[in-house]
């Protein structure tokens, strides 16, 4: 797509709106609620840092803004990327389990934009609706166990092998693809699974790796990965808000702040992606972020784990 194709119309946007389609009311309703709560809920200056465990300076939270704006670039190019680059770095400076808990929130927000944005989401749901079952499944055990058990680095350094593994194995098959293919139980397998890495440790590297090995859409990738992504969050945010003390007001607010700043990456990624990328590059991409996060993920689980 060209680059002049990626100008957004905004009297058009304004027209849809204000007809209640769903694709421009989803995008504005996303984004109306996380800014809602990041004023209702906010605790005040003196109470800035009270609720995760740290001393949150300004230098830390500027950080924080800073690598929330980047992962939501990446986000928005790619359809995934945001929480495997943000909890590992916010889980080194805060709680762990309080940083799983506060980073469901702006994915929440961003998949649901995408969700919208891409415009595939519902066709991807008349196809693959077990897929969505299962993530669902694996998203309330998740919960359920983060409710009963604390975040280890076990779990994020496992995971980061997961990643360097399939980066190891596209560089040494030159970029395996098979164009749409359809496992029924692969797939279901990894949304299971999906749901439940993201649900307990903030981390699903899984599905991502799979449609990008046999998805070759770009536009389903990255809808149909964001509608998966976006139930996940959504079923996550409802259980531990009803069914356990995970989710408090404090963690609310801090998790709407951080999804209020992530939307300029958001937009900055989405605009990136209308221009032209041949597949190649799109792939080198991909897998290269894969390696940076794995390696990223290592920095800060190998040390509490080894020394």
């Amino acid at each position: 797509m060209s680059a002049s194709e990626s100008r957004v119309d905004v009297e058009q946007f304004l027209t849809n709106l204000l007809a209640f389609r769903y694709r421009e009311v989803t995008m504005v309703g996303a984004t109306v609620a996380v800014l809602v709560a990041a004023v209702v809920f906010f605790p005040g200056f003196e109470n800035v840092g009270n609720g995760v465990q740290s001393d949150l300076s300004v230098g830390l939270l500027a950080g924080i803004v800073l690598v929330a704006i980047v992962a939501g670039a990446v986000k928005g190019m790619t359809g995934f990327g945001y929480s495997l680059i943000m909890t590992p770095i916010v889980a080194s400076v805060i709680d762990p389990t309080v940083a799983v808990v506060v980073l469901a929130i702006p994915p929440w927000m961003l998949n649901m934009f995408q969700i919208a944005e891409t415009g595939t989401g519902r066709a991807f749901v008349r196809e693959e609706w077990t897929l969505l079952v299962l993530a669902i499944a694996g998203t309330i055990v998740g919960v359920a166990a983060l409710a009963t058990f604390s975040v280890g680095p076990i779990v994020a350094f496992v995971i980061g092998l997961v990643l360097f593994g399939y980066v190891a194995f596209q560089f040494v098959q030159n970029f395996v693809t098979v164009e749409q293919a359809h496992h029924p139980f692969a797939l279901g397998a990894a949304g299971f699974f999906q749901g439940f890495l993201l649900a307990f440790a903030n981390l699903g590297p899984l599905l991502p790796a799979y449609f990008h090995t046999f998805e070759r859409d770009t536009e389903r990738y990255i809808g149909g990965l964001s509608m998966v992504l976006g139930t996940i969050f959504t079923v996550r945010l409802v259980q531990m808000a009803l069914f356990t003390d995970l989710l408090t007001t404090y963690r609310l607010w801090l998790g709407s702040m951080i999804a209020v700043v992530t939307i300029v990456g958001l937009l900055l990624g989405t605009y990136l992606r209308r221009f032209e990328f041949d597949e190649r590059t799109f792939d080198w991409f991909v897998v290269g972020l894969l390696f940076v996060i794995s390696l990223n993920i290592f920095r800060n689980t190998v040390p509490a784990l080894f020394f």
